[in-house]
C-alpha cells in the first residue's frame, strides 16, 4: 500500500561474501541455474530451458547443469554503459556482467537482471518514472521518492531491484534494494551479490524442507 513503505535489512546480508571476479559470478550463477530447474521451474519452462537429454536426466533425478544466463558482456560495452549513466559501477555488478551480460531465471518478482546496455536509472525508465510520480504525489512517500530518483533500476517485473550509487560501502559496493509497488516494501542489501544471493538461499532453504 502506497504510503506505508518500510524497509528492511534482511539478516544474511550480514553472512553472504560478495562476489566480485567473473569466475565466482560463472560457478555461482551455474549452482543457480542447477538449483533453479529442480525447485522453481514448471513443465512448461522446463522445456524451454533445457534440451531432450537434460530433462531425461532430470526426470531421473540426476544433476544437470544447464546455463541460464547470457553470453559475457565486453569490457568495452560495461565501459559504455558506464560512461552513458555517469558511473562506475560497483565491482559485484561488474564481475557479473562479465560473466553473464543480464540474467532471466531468478526466484524474485522480477523478469530478470537487465543487459548492462538496457540499466537506467529509475527516473528514466517509464514504469520507474510512473511509479516515482505516483509515490511523489502522496505525503510520506519522500524518503522512498529520493531513492528512486537517485538510483539505477537493475531489474524490474513486478518488483524494482535498485543499486543506490550515493550508498558505497568500504568495499566499492553500492547499497542495493528489492522494492515492491504493491505493498510499498523496500529490503536493503549491502551489495548486488547480497541481494542476488537472496534468491539461491531461498531456493535452497525450499529444497531442504
Amino acid at each position: 500500500m502506497i504510503g506505508m513503505s518500510e524497509t528492511t535489512e534482511p539478516e544474511e546480508n550480514e553472512v553472504v561474501g560478495v562476489l566480485t571476479t567473473p569466475q565466482e559470478w560463472r560457478a555461482f550463477l551455474e549452482r543457480y541455474g542447477e538449483l533453479y530447474v529442480k525447485v522453481r521451474a514448471d513443465d512448461d519452462e522446463l522445456v524451454d530451458l533445457l534440451d531432450e537429454d537434460q530433462l531425461e536426466a532430470l526426470d531421473r533425478g540426476e544433476r544437470v547443469e544447464p546455463w541460464l544466463g547470457e553470453a559475457p558482456a565486453r569490457e568495452e560495452a560495461l565501459v559504455a554503459s558506464e560512461e552513458r549513466l555517469g558511473v562506475r559501477f560497483p565491482p559485484s555488478l561488474r564481475g557479473f556482467f562479465l560473466a553473464s551480460d543480464g540474467w532471466t531465471c531468478l526466484d524474485a518478482w522480477v523478469d530478470g537482471v537487465h543487459p548492462c546496455g538496457r540499466v537506467v536509472w529509475m527516473r528514466d525508465s517509464e514504469a520507474g518514472w510512473r511509479v516515482t510520480e505516483t509515490y511523489d504525489s502522496i505525503p510520506g512517500n519522500e524518503d522512498d521518492v529520493q531513492l528512486f530518483r537517485r538510483s539505477i533500476e537493475i531489474a524490474r517485473g513486478e518488483d524494482f531491484w535498485l543499486l543506490d550509487p550515493t550508498d558505497v560501502g568500504p568495499d566499492g559496493e553500492w547499497a542495493a534494494y528489492a522494492f515492491a509497488p504493491k505493498y510499498g516494501d523496500t529490503s536493503k542489501y549491502r551489495s548486488f551479490s547480497t541481494l542476488f544471493n537472496s534468491g539461491y538461499a531461498d531456493m535452497d532453504e525450499d529444497r531442504e524442507e
